[in-house]
């Protein structure tokens, strides 16, 4: 799907989502990532929801978000208690949902200037 927005200023938006990848501005990402409005982390070593720890969550953390969209590939799966409760010990909040869903609600919340983080999990292969 491909998305029609005129980004203010220099801010990262998702420009389209398909299959195993994203576009975050001319960029089309065919790897795990994490977008944030003024922050693009290409490499985040992440394919498997059910296996991440809270530890995976540290650059995210980093950047101090205040909700972060965890889109964990075709269908919503939720991570493990783990980085659930390491969440809710920073009071943070995460939202989690299938790929798509990350994408729209994360350009969503960036046009209404949150501090928004999406986490954003590729599966290889």
């Amino acid at each position: 799907m491909k998305f029609i927005l005129d980004p203010p200023g220099n801010a990262q938006f998702i420009r389209a989502y398909g299959e195993g990848q994203v576009r975050v501005g001319p960029r089309t990402l065919t790897r795990s990532c994490i977008v944030a409005a003024d922050r693009l982390i290409e490499d985040w070593s992440v394919t498997d929801v059910t296996q991440l720890g809270p530890g995976d969550f540290e650059p995210v953390f980093a950047l101090e978000p205040e909700v972060v969209i965890l889109g964990t590939g075709r269908v919503q799966r939720f991570p493990p208690a783990e980085v659930r409760w390491a969440f809710a010990r920073r009071a943070l909040a995460l939202e989690v949902m299938d790929l798509g869903a990350a994408c729209r609600t994360y350009n969503v919340l960036l046009q209404d200037q949150r501090r928004v983080v999406a986490a954003l999990v590729i599966a290889s292969g």
